[in-house]
């Protein structure tokens, strides 16, 4: 049972449910709706967004073990259940199951899904690799990562990319780098001593905090635009809304007490409302075709 818990701490599943949603996501916001014809293509979307997305958290602790020893000890890697090379060797088995999964979307070898998905394999290496100790450049690489399977979807149904989902994918993108910003007050004590260069580490955990709440009052900003643009139905308007006050309050909450433990609660928080918003992206989209 500990190596079954272990293994499922690495890949972080909520994680590779979520990516694995966003791409189905995607595939609404340029289908608008599901057929059986096209219904593989929704199963391999959502596998290939799982499986990348399972690899990137893989590999993430195999090169964070030495941090994670005094951030977070009881992670697979650092309490010892799982040898360093047991990681990597899952970080590559998922890297190899999403590629192929990608080329095999549709009736024929597909180049596309197959390059994006590699764009974002790179992206994530890069990031573990090197971009980590560049701090907020770095939370721009993990947030380029989770805004793309918005863009992925598209090409899962064989469409272009629409003006919704860029619109979807920002939003995305400017909350995440908010939630990355708050997991650096999190990981402050072990990036200071690795020399990774944070907002929190450099600058203090306030600062961070401020930071994080401006991406993420920016991300609730755009919120009412697919409504008011007409891309999608009122049915998109209660859990955003929802979503919104949510997140203003949880803004409120890092701002007022920006210590790790109160971050650490916020970062899991704010999965929850990445959850809902993806509901309310497929409730808007499904309801206005």
């Amino acid at each position: 049972m500990r190596r079954i818990h272990a293994f499922t701490t690495l890949i972080r599943p909520i994680n590779c449910i979520m990516m694995g949603l966003a791409v189905v996501v995607g595939a609404f916001l340029a289908e608008g709706s599901v057929s059986f014809a096209i219904l593989p293509n929704f199963v391999l979307g959502y596998f290939a967004g799982f499986f990348m997305t399972g690899a990137a958290m893989a590999a993430n602790d195999y090169y964070d073990r030495e941090i994670d020893a005094i951030n977070e000890p009881m992670r697979p890697i650092p309490s010892g259940v799982m040898a360093p090379k047991e990681a990597l060797y899952i970080a590559l088995a998922f890297t190899l199951a999403g590629l192929t999964v990608a080329v095999s979307t549709g009736n024929q070898p597909n180049w596309q899904c197959l390059t994006v998905a590699s764009v974002s394999w790179l992206i994530a290496v890069l990031y573990v690799t090197r971009g980590k100790r560049t701090g907020l450049p770095g939370n721009l690489l993990v947030s380029s990562c989770i805004a793309l399977p918005l863009f992925y979807g598209s090409l899962v149904v064989g469409r272009g990319i629409r003006p919704t989902a860029t619109l979807f994918a920002a939003m995305i993108f400017l909350s995440n780098t908010g939630r990355e910003i708050t997991k650096g007050i999190v990981d402050i004590e072990g990036d200071r001593q690795e020399g990774i260069g944070t907002i929190a580490a450099l600058y203090g955990e306030r600062h961070a905090a401020i930071l994080a709440a401006i991406f993420f009052l920016s991300a609730i900003i755009l919120t009412p635009l697919p409504l008011l643009l007409d891309y999608v139905s009122l049915w998109y308007l209660p859990p955003i809304v929802l979503i919104d006050v949510a997140l203003i309050y949880t803004v409120i909450q890092l701002v007022k007490n920006p210590s790790r433990e109160n971050s650490k609660k916020i970062k899991n928080r704010i999965l929850l409302w990445f959850l809902i918003g993806l509901i309310a992206f497929i409730l808007g989209t499904i309801q206005s075709t």
